[in-house]
């Protein structure tokens, strides 16, 4: 496990997974939403995204934490991974969490309550098509994320 992308709907824990795994695995975490949005929350055009994301993904060792939904352009990061790990965790929970952490535009919801049903299966082509060679976790509940977490910490050791 030396190049990390970690995608899922908002309040997944996306970020608190790439920082315990970053602990583990002693890779660097580039969390991509501070990356992509402006400071008054202006989408990056496409064309800077994917040049962006070339940058990003050029390290040998690095987790890659986000999921841009509708905004995303993954293939660069997809393209350098070797581990794929996708939070599908509940909608319910997933927006308890969001709601507990801060005040969204009705953009992040519309994609927080879709993503299952629209988000998911174009990412998870992305992924069969531009990181064929990765190993793909797709992690449903919180017992599989503290055991995927468990097992890195056995592996990294």
């Amino acid at each position: 496990m030396e190049r990390v992308v970690v995608f899922g709907r908002g309040g997944a824990g996306k970020s608190t997974f790439a920082g315990y795994l970053s602990q583990i695995a002693g890779l660097p975490v580039i969390e991509l939403d501070r990356h992509f949005w402006s400071d008054d929350l202006t989408a990056s055009s496409v064309e800077a995204w994917i040049g962006m994301q070339e940058q990003l993904a050029a390290g040998e060792r690095w987790i890659r934490d986000g999921d841009l939904g509708p905004y995303d352009a993954p293939e660069a990061r997809l393209r350098r991974a070797d581990t794929v790990v996708v939070l599908d965790l509940s909608t319910l929970r997933c927006a308890w969490r969001a709601a507990l952490r801060s005040r969204e535009r009705a953009d992040f919801w519309r994609w927080l309550l879709t993503w299952r049903w629209r988000s998911r299966t174009t990412l998870l082509d992305a992924i069969a098509s531009h990181a064929p060679h990765a190993d793909l976790q797709v992690l449903r509940t919180p017992a599989q994320v503290r055991r995927f977490l468990s097992t890195a910490t056995t592996t990294a050791s």
